[in-house]
């Protein structure tokens, strides 16, 4: 019994890392119709950056912590919007052109992060109590997975309550369905687009400091790794869906944990099995919208 709510809980922390990166990128493709190649280089960015931040300011601490997380944030943030205004502006409606550039934006970010970095990995330290663990119903859970899985609801619920309480949430999801009669209103739609990249690149970025936390080191592909599982989630889910994101982040990740335990380490590969069922069964994924 331990067991099993030790991989289920540890999975838990492993679907709030995928849904992190996830979220930026099924919102970005459901209210834009863009499909974001380059998403992993927000997040590996904003992870260097926020542990370069963080052991200047105070190494190994929550404070440390803290102030990496909010660097990560805001370069997340910060270099997605750059993204949309200087490349994707031009390209709506123009899906190769999107990820030719989009896939040369990774590749030419990952040689950009080990020209600077380097190439091997980069161990970092975090607060004591995250290298714990809390022992529940007699299963050692990891403290970190705790801190994951908070962050992730906190921006789940931050992101549907901007979409639907505030007023900048309402003229996207007007622009998305009807962009020339909100032009027509007198409002620049293409403002609150760039806002919606930099709501994705936001939550890559808090993604890349969460997942150095989580694997305990910083590297130039740490983005690209992430950026697979959090397209898979994305499909299941089904493109351009929130919440499928969400349900389909968590049913990933335990069913890897459960893979990986009970089936000798082959959690990846079952996981493309589901997808590939996923896709036979519902192509549209689980909670998308028929086209």
């Amino acid at each position: 019994m331990s067991t099993v709510l030790l991989l289920l809980i540890t999975g838990l922390g492993l679907g709030a890392l995928y849904f992190l990166v996830a979220s930026g990128l099924s919102l970005i493709y459901g209210l834009m119709g863009v499909l974001n190649f380059a998403h992993g280089v927000f997040l590996t960015l904003a992870a260097f950056l926020g542990w370069e931040a963080g052991r200047r300011f105070s190494d190994g601490t929550w404070l440390g912590l803290g102030v990496s997380a909010l660097v990560g944030i805001v370069v997340g943030a910060l270099i997605a919007a750059a993204t949309e205004l200087l490349l994707i502006r031009r390209l709506y409606e123009r899906h190769i052109e999107q990820a030719l550039v989009t896939v040369g934006l990774s590749l030419a970010g990952v040689a950009l992060f080990e020209g600077i970095w380097g190439t091997d990995p980069i161990y970092i330290h975090k607060p004591e109590w995250l290298s714990q663990t809390t022992t529940l119903l007699g299963a050692k859970i990891p403290n970190d997975r705790f801190l994951l899985i908070l962050c992730a609801a906190v921006v789940l619920a931050a992101i549907v309550l901007f979409l639907r309480r505030t007023r900048y949430g309402l003229i996207i999801r007007a622009g998305v369905e009807n962009r020339a009669m909100v032009t027509a209103l007198g409002i620049d739609v293409r403002r609150s687009f760039t806002l919606v990249f930099a709501i994705g690149g936001a939550a890559a970025g808090l993604g890349g400091v969460l997942a150095s936390v989580y694997y305990g080191y910083v590297s130039a592909h740490l983005g690209s790794v992430l950026l697979i599982f959090a397209f898979i989630v994305t499909v299941i889910g089904g493109l351009g869906s929130l919440t499928g994101a969400a349900v389909a982040s968590v049913l990933v990740a335990v069913l890897q944990q459960f893979a990986n335990f009970y089936l000798g380490g082959t959690g990846d590969l079952v996981v493309v099995i589901a997808l590939a069922g996923v896709l036979l069964v519902r192509p549209r994924g689980l909670m998308g919208r028929k086209a």
